[in-house]
C-alpha cells in the first residue's frame, strides 16, 4: 500500500496554475485559429474525419449525425452540439466566403433561424475543402495521437489555399478574442504571388492586391485608413453598410431597395427594427417595410410616403439600424504555438513559409518513394536479363524465404529486389514488360532529378508554389462582392425626417417652466389656466411648429436652447417641465426673454442691455447650440459686476423700410436713443460697450428697439402709465445720460419700472406686471400720447395690486407666425 503524497501550496499558486492550464487549453484547443490553415481544432477534426471516411464532394451526401458521431468518437471528445454547430457554420455561404461543407437540408438562414437537427440534414466536403486536405497522405504535416491513443490526427491541415484570410475567423478565448474578416481568394493569391517575388514588399504594395475585406454578403466598406491600420498592426475599425437604391414608384412615391446587408447582421431583426421605427414614429415618411427575399436573392423594400426626403430617411436608417455597422478588426491567431495579433504581411508570410514546408515535405516523400521504386525497377530489369538463372535458382530453393536468400547471395540483389522478383507474376516475363520497365526507369530518373532540383533550388520550389496557387485561383477565383470606399460618409439627418411637422403652442414661464401643448388642448382651455404657480407667469406663449427652435435668455446671462419637439408634450393645464431638471438655474435666476425661430440660419443679431448701463450686439450665428445643449447653458454675455443683471434681450434684423434705433431708460427717468450701428457686433462672451452714462445711484431699468414711427409705453413704480412718441427722444450717440422722460417731483418721485415699444398701428392691449404678481391690462386706445416730461396717469393700485416691475404687449395672440415675438 502506497501513501499518497500531499503537497502544500497557497491558494494563489494553485488557482494561478490551474487557470493558466485552462486558459492555454481554451486558447490553443478551442477558440483561436491556427495562422497556417485558419482552422480551430474542432473544424480541423471535422474536415479530417469526413475526408478519412470518404465523405468528399465527388461522392453522395451522408447524414450529418454520422459525421458528428465519427468526429466525437474518434477525435473530439466534447458535446455533439458544438461539433454540429461548427459543421453547420462551415456550410453557411453568408458566413464563409468559400464554404468548406456542402449541406442538404435546412442549415439555418440569415434571419437567425437554427439549422435542422443533425438527424435530418446531410453533409459532405465541398470541392474547395479538398484543397485543405490535399497531400495529407504524403507526410506533409505532423500527426499526433488522439485523445485515447487509438488514432492519429493532424496538428494542422496542408491548406493548399489561404483559408484564414479567405474565410476569416471569429472567437473568444481566455484573455484573447479574434475577429478576422473574409477576403477574396483571387486577391489573396495575387498578393501571395507578389510577396513570393518581393519579400521586402510594403503594406501599400500588398494593398494594391488586397484593398480590403470581401464579405460573403457583399455590402459597402468605408474607411481606407481603418483597413490600413488593421492590416498594419491587426487592429482597426471600418464601417460596413448595406447596398441600397432609391427608386421611384407610381403616384409620386419612392422606395428604398436593400439588396445586400452588412456581414453577420440578422436580416429578420433588421426588418423588425426598421418597422418598429415606423410604428413608433421615430422616423416620419415610412409607409411599409417588406422582406421580399426569395430564391433570386436578398431584397428588403422600404416603401415611403409621398413627398418625403428619401435620402434623409435612408441616412436615419443607416445611423439608427444595422443597415450600417462598425466592424472591428482583431486579427489574432495561433502563430508558432502562441496567440499573437498580426498584420496582413505576417499572415501572408506565414502562409508562404508553411506552403514551402508542405511542398518540401511532399517532395521528400515522393523522392523517397521514387527512389524505392527505381531500386525495384533496376532489380527487375537485372532479373529479366538473367531470367533463366533466376528461374533455376528459385525452382531449386526450398521455400520463398530460401529463394530470396539465394537471389541475394548468388546475384547480389538486395532484399527489396529479391522480394519483388519472387512476387513477380509469370505474365510479366515478356519483352513488352522489359520495355515498360526501361521506360519507367527513365521516368523515375527524370522525376528524381526534378525532386532534387525542388529541394536544392529555392527558385524551383517557388515556381511550384506559384503554379499551384495560380491553378487554385483559376479553379476557384471569383469576382469581389464588397465595394471599398476610401472615406466614411458623414451622416446628417434633418429634423424633418424624425419629427412630424405639427403646430403646437409653446409656453415659457418667468421661473423656468417650459412645455408644448397641442392646439386642441390649448383651444379647449382658458389661456390663464396654464398650470403655473401663483407667483409665476408666462414670458412666452406662441403657436409654432415642432420643427422650430426655442431660445431662452436669463437675467444672469445664460442662454438655454431647446428644439421645440424636445419640449415636454403636456396638456395646457399642466405645469410642464422645469429647466432645473436638465440645465439647472441659480436661486435668483429667471427667464427674461424667449424667442422661436424657424431654423438656425438666421441673419440677424441679438441686442441686450444690463443694469449697469452696458449694451451689446451679437450675431445669431454666435449662439448656435453645441452638442451639450441639453445639460449646459451657454453664456451669452459677460456681466461686468457681481450685482449686474440683464434687463432685456431683443432680436434685431435690419430692414430696408425703416431705420431702427435703441432706447435705454434708467430708473431715475433718463432715456437715451441712439442708432444700432453705434453698437458694433461682438462675440458671445463679451461684456459689450457703455450704452448710457448713469448716475452713481441710478441703474438701467429698460431697453427696447424702435423706429421713428414707434410709440413708447412707460410704467412707473407708483402705478402711473403714459404713452409717448419715440422720435421725441433726440437720436444721438451712446454713452450719454440722455433726456428726462418723467417730470421730477420733490416728494415720492416717479421711477421707470418698465418701458416697451409698439407699432403706431397697434390697437391691442399692454400688460403691466406687478411684483405680486398680478397682470393689469391697459388698452392703448384708451390713452392719449403725452409729452416727454409728463408722468402719465395712474392705472395700477399699488396697495392692492402690487408694484409694477414690467410692461409688455399682451400674450394672447396665437397666430402661427414664425417671426420671433417681441415681449
Amino acid at each position: 500500500m502506497t501513501t499518497a503524497k500531499i503537497r502544500e501550496e497557497t491558494l494563489e499558486q494553485l488557482m494561478g496554475d490551474r487557470f493558466g492550464r485552462y486558459s492555454k487549453s481554451i486558447i490553443q484547443e478551442r477558440a483561436l485559429p491556427d495562422i497556417r490553415d485558419g482552422l480551430k481544432p474542432v473544424q480541423r477534426r471535422i474536415l479530417f474525419a469526413m475526408n478519412k471516411d470518404g465523405n468528399t464532394y465527388d461522392k453522395g451526401f451522408r447524414k450529418s449525425a454520422k459525421s458528428v458521431g465519427n468526429v466525437m468518437g474518434n477525435f473530439h471528445p466534447h458535446g455533439d452540439s458544438s461539433i454540429y454547430e461548427a459543421l453547420v457554420r462551415m456550410s453557411q455561404d453568408w458566413k464563409l466566403r468559400e464554404p468548406l461543407i456542402e449541406m442538404h437540408g435546412n442549415n439555418g438562414s440569415m434571419d437567425g433561424d437554427p439549422a435542422a437537427a443533425m438527424r435530418y440534414t446531410e453533409a459532405r466536403l465541398s470541392k474547395i475543402a479538398g484543397l485543405m486536405l490535399q497531400d495529407i497522405d504524403k507526410d506533409t504535416v505532423d500527426m499526433t495521437l488522439n485523445f485515447d491513443d487509438t488514432e492519429k490526427e493532424p496538428t494542422v491541415l496542408p491548406a493548399r489555399f489561404p483559408n484564414l484570410l479567405v474565410n476569416g475567423a471569429t472567437g473568444i478565448s481566455a484573455g484573447y478574442a479574434t475577429e478576422i474578416p473574409p477576403h477574396n481568394l483571387a486577391e489573396v493569391i495575387d498578393a501571395l504571388d507578389y510577396l513570393l517575388d518581393h519579400p521586402q514588399a510594403t503594406l501599400n504594395d500588398l494593398m494594391k492586391f488586397i484593398p480590403g475585406p470581401d464579405f460573403p454578403t457583399g455590402g459597402i466598406v468605408q474607411g481606407l485608413e481603418g483597413i490600413k491600420e488593421a492590416y498594419e498592426n491587426g487592429r482597426g475599425r471600418i464601417v460596413v453598410r448595406a447596398k441600397t437604391e432609391i427608386v421611384s414608384l407610381r403616384g409620386g412615391k419612392q422606395q428604398i431597395n436593400i439588396s445586400e446587408i452588412p456581414y453577420e447582421v440578422n436580416k429578420a431583426q433588421l426588418v423588425k427594427r426598421i418597422d418598429d421605427l415606423r410604428i413608433n414614429r421615430k422616423v416620419e415618411g415610412i409607409a411599409e417595410v417588406r422582406d421580399e427575399t426569395d430564391r433570386t436573392g436578398l431584397r428588403i423594400a422600404v416603401e415611403l410616403k409621398r413627398n418625403v426626403d428619401a435620402q434623409g430617411i435612408l441616412n436615419y436608417l443607416f445611423k439608427n439600424t444595422d443597415l450600417q455597422i462598425n466592424y472591428n478588426f482583431n486579427m489574432v491567431a495561433i502563430d508558432e504555438m502562441r496567440p499573437q495579433r498580426v498584420g496582413l504581411k505576417r499572415f501572408l508570410s506565414a502562409y508562404l513559409a508553411f506552403q514551402k514546408e508542405i511542398i518540401t515535405r511532399r517532395t521528400k516523400f515522393e523522392l523517397n518513394r521514387a527512389n524505392k521504386r527505381l531500386h525495384i525497377v533496376e532489380g527487375l530489369i537485372k532479373a529479366l536479363s538473367i531470367l533463366d538463372q533466376v528461374i533455376k535458382t528459385i525452382r531449386g530453393s526450398k521455400n520463398r524465404r530460401d529463394a530470396k536468400q539465394n537471389l541475394v547471395s548468388q546475384y547480389a540483389f538486395t532484399a527489396d529486389q529479391a522480394e519483388a522478383i519472387v512476387t513477380l507474376q509469370l505474365y510479366r516475363l515478356t519483352n513488352t514488360d522489359v520495355t515498360q520497365l526501361e521506360n519507367e526507369k527513365k521516368q523515375l530518373s527524370s522525376q528524381i532529378s526534378k525532386y532534387h532540383q525542388i529541394l536544392e533550388q529555392p527558385a524551383k520550389l517557388n515556381a511550384v508554389l506559384r503554379r499551384e496557387m495560380q491553378s487554385v485561383k483559376k479553379a476557384f477565383g471569383n469576382p469581389r462582392r464588397t465595394k471599398i470606399e476610401a472615406h466614411v460618409q458623414k451622416l446628417t439627418v434633418a429634423t424633418t425626417v424624425t419629427v412630424p411637422d405639427e403646430q403646437v403652442v409653446v409656453m415659457v414661464s418667468r421661473f423656468g417652466y417650459i412645455k408644448r401643448s397641442s392646439l386642441r388642448s390649448f383651444n379647449a382651455s382658458a389661456i390663464n389656466d396654464d398650470g403655473l404657480r401663483e407667483d409665476d407667469y408666462p414670458i412666452l406663449i406662441k403657436e409654432t411648429s415642432t420643427l422650430n427652435h426655442l431660445f431662452m435668455f436669463t437675467n444672469l446671462g445664460n442662454l438655454i436652447y431647446r428644439p421645440v419637439h424636445e419640449l415636454a408634450d403636456t396638456r395646457w393645464k399642466d405645469m410642464g417641465e422645469h429647466l432645473s431638471q436638465t440645465v439647472g438655474l441659480a436661486e435668483d435666476e429667471m427667464i427674461i426673454q424667449a424667442f422661436t425661430f424657424a431654423d438656425l440660419k438666421q441673419q440677424g443679431s441679438f441686442i441686450m442691455a444690463t443694469t449697469d448701463g452696458q449694451v451689446k450686439r451679437t450675431s445669431f450665428s454666435d449662439y448656435k447650440p453645441g452638442s451639450r445643449y441639453k445639460t449646459h447653458a451657454t453664456k451669452y454675455i459677460k456681466l461686468k459686476s457681481a450685482d449686474a443683471e440683464v434687463v432685456n434681450v431683443e432680436y434685431y434684423e435690419p430692414t430696408a423700410k425703416k431705420e431702427q434705433s435703441v432706447v435705454l431708460a434708467s430708473r431715475q427717468g433718463y432715456a437715451l436713443r441712439f442708432d444700432i450701428a453705434e453698437v458694433s457686433p461682438t462675440g458671445a462672451r463679451t461684456a459689450g460697450v457703455r450704452g448710457i452714462n448713469l448716475k452713481e445711484d441710478d441703474i438701467l431699468s429698460a431697453m427696447t428697439i424702435v423706429d421713428d414711427e414707434s410709440l413708447l409705453a412707460v410704467v412707473t413704480q407708483r402705478g402711473a402709465f403714459k404713452l409717448m412718441k419715440a422720435n421725441e427722444l433726440e437720436l444721438g450717440s451712446r454713452a450719454r445720460r440722455g433726456n428726462l422722460i418723467l417730470r421730477r417731483l420733490k416728494k415720492n418721485p416717479h421711477e421707470v419700472a418698465g418701458l416697451t415699444s409698439y407699432p403706431a398701428d397697434y390697437d391691442g392691449k399692454l400688460e403691466i406686471i406687478t411684483d405680486r404678481p398680478q397682470i393689469v391690462e391697459v388698452a392703448v386706445a384708451d390713452h392719449h400720447v403725452s409729452v416727454a416730461q409728463s408722468n402719465g396717469m395712474f392705472v395700477v393700485d399699488t396697495d392692492s395690486q402690487g408694484t409694477p416691475v414690467w410692461i409688455r404687449q399682451q400674450l394672447t395672440a396665437v397666430d402661427g407666425a414664425e417671426q420671433p415675438q417681441n415681449n
